[in-house]
């Protein structure tokens, strides 16, 4: 599997074991954790991140956060998923 190509709707995707992703209360935020630091994300982002858990593909993603936010979100959580993965967040399901 190509890793550089884009992320596809039946793409399984996980976050990466080299982060910890988790709610800090002192922060009032979720973060993902790394050894090198800490990223802190809002609350759409934490949504998508919670719904990498290895299980769903990237379409069922996006289909349940577009009945959540009852709108199309569709093209937003692509992108995100796209960058996620070339940061390093996340990774496609081997």
């Amino acid at each position: 599997m190509n890793e550089t190509a884009a992320i596809s709707g039946n793409d399984v995707v996980e976050i990466n074991p080299m982060y910890f992703f988790r709610w800090e209360e002192p922060q009032q935020a979720y973060v993902l954790l790394y050894p090198e630091g800490v990223v802190k994300v809002n609350e759409t982002a934490a949504a998508i991140l919670k719904m990498c858990d290895g299980k769903r593909n990237t379409g069922q993603i996006v289909s349940e956060l577009n009945d959540l936010y009852t709108t199309d979100v569709s093209e937003s959580v692509y992108k995100f998923l796209e960058v996620s993965h070339a940061k390093g967040w996340i990774r496609r399901k081997s």
